[in-house]
């Protein structure tokens, strides 16, 4: 039996309640402490039964699904989710951001990862997105700080949702894996790495010490702040160290998703010792 025969959806149209919730989510006229994220594309579904994300709602279009694999995929999704729908071509080319909609949505919530039940390393390597206001960026932080084995982002002075469909598709789907907190203030996520003794090192133009030249051992925090604002403050502390990328042409700075990559694999490569050709084995590995 195919997929389509053992999915067993309710067929809804675009006058149905959940539609129109839908539509609110996409268009960003929910709050943002809502929470809930859309994920489209057979990628993102297959994603989200890899990760057991709880799918809370899963709208399929058969019309639009046509390989076996996203027909199998939609199956496991509509046993998977709390609700199934089925939505013809026109409805789903409604709901969808795609030019070429696959026929595969679903919709799921940001996880919450309370700050005072997170247990650090004492290696820890952990990102700061101070004040990022392109949700672009946002993902893009997040989707390398999971390919560098960050154990947290932390986000304060937030001008781009968590929840941002964009944070999302950059992300490749990280922002719903990586572990995440939230402070309103600088000054208080700047206290909470204080408390847990991290070294702080701010990725900000201007000056500071060559990245190559710093010493990343220990808990590790990187700051990231914003392209057009800069970094809070707060982030001034007589104990935070200036970490400078080179820049050899005209350009004075980096776009901050591209600072990152440098940075947190630079960290990385010092934490496990990638000098040393087994050891890079090792965590190419892992």
């Amino acid at each position: 039996m195919g997929g389509a025969e053992r999915l067993r959806g309710l067929p809804i149209g675009s006058g149905h309640p959940a539609f129109k919730e839908l539509l609110r989510i996409r268009r960003g006229s929910t709050p943002a402490e809502d929470g809930r994220v859309v994920a489209e594309g057979l990628w993102a579904v297959q994603l989200l039964l890899r990760l057991g994300t709880p799918i809370e709602q899963l709208f399929w279009c058969p019309e639009l699904t046509y390989s076996t694999e996203a027909r199998d995929c939609a199956a496991a999704a509509g046993e998977h989710a709390r609700d199934a729908f089925l939505v013809s071509a026109k409805s789903m080319h409604r709901i969808s951001d795609r030019d070429a909609p696959d026929g595969l949505l679903a919709l799921v919530r940001q996880p919450r990862w309370p700050a005072e039940q997170l247990a650090l390393g004492d290696n820890a390597l952990i990102v700061v997105a101070d004040g990022l206001e392109n949700p672009g960026n946002l993902g893009t932080l997040l989707r390398t700080a999971d390919g560098a084995g960050a154990e947290l982002v932390v986000v304060t002075n937030r001008r781009a949702r968590i929840s941002h469909p964009q944070v999302f598709r950059a992300s490749h789907g990280m922002s719903l894996k990586v572990p995440q907190v939230e402070f309103a203030r600088a000054e208080d996520a700047v206290a909470w790495l204080r408390r847990h003794r991290c070294t702080v090192y701010l990725a900000a133009p201007g000056g500071g010490t060559h990245y190559r030249r710093l010493d990343y051992g220990g808990r590790t925090a990187l700051v990231f702040g914003s392209e057009r604002f800069g970094l809070s403050p707060a982030w001034a502390a007589p104990e935070s160290r200036r970490a400078a990328i080179p820049m050899l042409g005209a350009a004075d700075s980096l776009n901050v998703a591209a600072a990152a990559a440098i940075l947190l694999y630079e960290v990385r490569a010092r934490k496990q010792g990638w000098d040393n050709r087994d050891n890079w084995d090792k965590g190419a590995r892992e």
